[in-house]
């Protein structure tokens, strides 16, 4: 049983990682109606921003998180208005033209952090980066700890701002009914730059609050749009509730798939539950929750 419990452990601290990343993934999806193939690597280029101000300057990683998050967020907002909203415009026999874009977008990231950094693998070793401790026999990474708390509180004061801000009703009012949403006064260019910035913004808290217990290459961001988008999935298209869901159930199916099966078959599991929820489940757990 002990190992039972800290396998759970492992997962929903994981999970809760995980809820993030796609929580970023789904707002985007809800608001402008298209998968974003370059999530994994925004949190990527977060990622490299933590490395730089950790190993040049000596910055904690999570003394970095202010930094990287505006850093994407202002990002997030430069690709959305110029270089997505554009293709909007256009008429086009490919509707798909801003997916296509955003796989553009993920290449270039890539290739321009290789031509920086190289190919090499870097890594943040901090004090706490193996520090550890139990309860009831049961270990708790100290910086996953920490992380998954920092996830619970990015996550509560998200659906916070999307329950009580106008802006938030404005942005769950274009997700929900694009058309209404332009005859009731909403700028819904601006509403789909801002979501874009802000969905960027939270993956990049992933990317940092990961970097003191993973490791950091440039294709490093593939592997996590896959996720990001099994995960969406998993949560139904475009809800955020679900993405939660979704996060958590990635993290513990890869968590027990790892402990019970093998490290090897960890991604494959993630795929196989997603591939039965597609077959069993369309809608996700979005059919189970309202937001």
């Amino acid at each position: 049983m002990e190992v039972f419990f800290q396998t759970l452990v492992a997962g929903v601290l994981k999970g809760g990682l995980y809820a993030l990343i796609g929580l970023g993934m789904a707002l985007i999806m809800g608001v402008m109606g298209i998968i974003n193939l370059a999530h994994g690597q925004l949190m990527m280029v977060a990622m490299y921003i933590t490395f730089v101000l950790f190993h040049y300057l000596g910055v904690d990683p999570y003394r970095a998180l202010p930094i990287s998050m505006v850093s994407l967020f202002l990002l997030g907002i430069f690709i959305q208005k110029f270089l997505l909203n554009p293709l909007m415009k256009v008429e086009s026999i490919l509707p798909e033209n801003q997916v296509l874009m955003t796989v553009g977008i993920g290449i270039v990231l890539t290739e321009t952090a290789r031509f920086i950094f190289s190919s090499n693998f870097r890594s943040v070793m901090t004090s706490y980066s193996t520090a550890v401790f139990f309860v009831g026999g049961i270990s708790f990474s100290v910086a996953l700890c920490f992380a998954f708390l920092c996830a619970i509180l990015l996550t509560a004061g998200m659906f916070w701002f999307l329950l009580k801000t106008d802006l938030g009703r404005c942005i769950r009012a274009v997700a929900q009914d694009n058309e209404a949403a332009r005859l009731m006064g909403v700028n819904a260019e601006r509403i789909k730059v801002l979501t874009m910035g802000i969905g960027a913004m939270l993956v990049a808290a992933a990317g940092t609050m990961l970097m003191p217990v993973y490791y950091l290459f440039p294709d490093i961001g593939g592997p996590f749009t896959r996720k990001a988008f099994v995960i969406t999935i998993l949560g139904g298209l475009g809800s955020t509730v679900g993405a939660i869901f979704g996060g958590l159930t990635l993290g513990l199916v890869e968590a027990f798939g790892a402990t019970y099966i093998g490290m090897d078959y960890e991604d494959m599991l993630g795929l196989i539950i997603f591939i039965l929820v597609l077959l069993f489940l369309p809608g996700g757990f979005k059919r189970l929750t309202k937001v």
